[in-house]
Parts: C-alpha cells; structure tokens; sequence
C-alpha cells in the first residue's frame, strides 16, 4: 500500500503562485510514476503533470505548460507541483496520485493510477 499526504493549497489572486507537496509512504515499489491531478465541481478528473520516478521523464497538459512545474526529492519522498502565473480557470481540487504504466513513462491516464491522495483545495480569484 501507498498512502499520499497533500499540502500546501489555498487561495490567490490570479497571478500568483502556489507550491503544492505530496508525501508518500509505505511500500513505493510498485509505482513508476507519480502525478497531479485536479478536479474543479461538475467536471471529470483530469491530469495536470506526470512524471516518472526513475528519471527526469515529465509531462504536462497543454493548459499548464510553462506555467506549472513538477518535481521531486526522492530522499523525501516527497512530490511537488510548482503553480506560477495562476488563472481562474486553475480552481480546483489538486489530487496527488501514483501508479505504474506498462512502459515506464509518465502519464497523464487516471486509469494509470492506483493510489491517491485526500486532496488540496487551490482557489483563484480575478
């Protein structure tokens, strides 16, 4: 079993910044990956940044490229989403999630993923 512990959402004015954190434990050995996820009210689940824990393999959806940044302290085992230049259209609840893919690489696939976190909430105002 994985357990992922999120951190660090709340609430800015658009423009601004967030830094999101992930903390897993337990028995990482059977995930590959790791990724973000986020989920606004009345719309599916749908991932934000993806990377493999292996390498500096990342991947991002189109609407946060050069915006958002994903990275990782394997000694923490510990995930972060870096979150600059954020938009009303970014609020949501931020999920944490770790999974494996056949093919090693990240993904941005909820049916990648087997274990998530609890959730924490961004909120952007304009």
């Amino acid at each position: 079993q994985v357990q992922l512990v999120e951190s660090g959402g709340g609430s800015v004015q658009a423009g601004g910044s967030l830094r999101l954190s992930c903390v897993a434990s337990g028995y990482t050995g059977s995930t590959n990956i790791m990724a973000w996820f986020r989920q606004a009210p009345g719309k599916e689940r749908g991932g934000v940044a993806s990377g493999q824990i292996g390498d500096d393999s990342l991947y991002y959806a189109d609407s946060v490229v050069g915006r958002f940044t994903i990275s990782k302290d394997n000694a923490k085992n510990t995930v972060y989403l870096q979150m600059n230049s954020l938009k009303p259209e970014d609020t949501a609840m931020y999920y944490c999630a770790a999974g494996r893919t056949p093919y090693g690489g990240p993904s941005l696939a909820v049916r990648h993923y087997n274990y998530w976190g609890q959730g924490t909430q961004v909120t952007v105002s304009s």
